[in-house]
């Protein structure tokens, strides 16, 4: 007998861990949503929901670059007809409060592939961190 309350114990646990986990996927990609809709539509204010207030965004292109991700999205989307590009998320990998995600944003002649870092805070998930990537099209990897 108490080794049936015992398993019965255990598979509950594991469903309710497996809920969690998968409520984590499901909070992890609307903010990453908000990232990748709030682009494609040039929508600032959605865009800025999926970032930390101090989340960062590295990358390099004539030289290694490091800038607070909100502004540099408020100085660089101005209002306008929706963007000529296909978003996909690659992958979610999640620990406790911890996850990261890679991104491709596709446009007719490159691509960005990014690389974001988010952390669990206040029970929301938010971007801390972005690096990417800038392939052109016909480029090898």
């Amino acid at each position: 007998m108490k080794k049936t309350i015992f398993s019965i114990y255990l598979i509950f646990i594991g469903i309710v861990s497996l809920q969690a986990q998968e409520s984590n996927f499901e909070l992890i990609e609307k903010t990453l949503s908000y990232y990748l809709e709030g682009g494609t539509t040039n929508n600032f204010e959605m865009l800025k929901k999926a970032f930390h207030p101090t989340a960062t965004m590295k990358f390099v292109g004539d030289k290694y670059t490091e800038v607070n991700a909100i502004e540099f999205f408020k100085k660089g989307m101005k209002p306008g007809p929706k963007q000529n590009r296909k978003t996909r998320i690659v992958s979610i990998n999640v620990s406790g409060n911890a996850a990261n995600a890679q991104l491709e944003i596709e446009y007719p002649t490159f691509m960005f592939i990014d690389y974001m870092n988010m952390l669990k805070i206040n029970g929301e998930w938010k971007i801390v961190s972005k690096i990417f990537y800038k392939k052109i099209k016909n480029e090898s990897k």
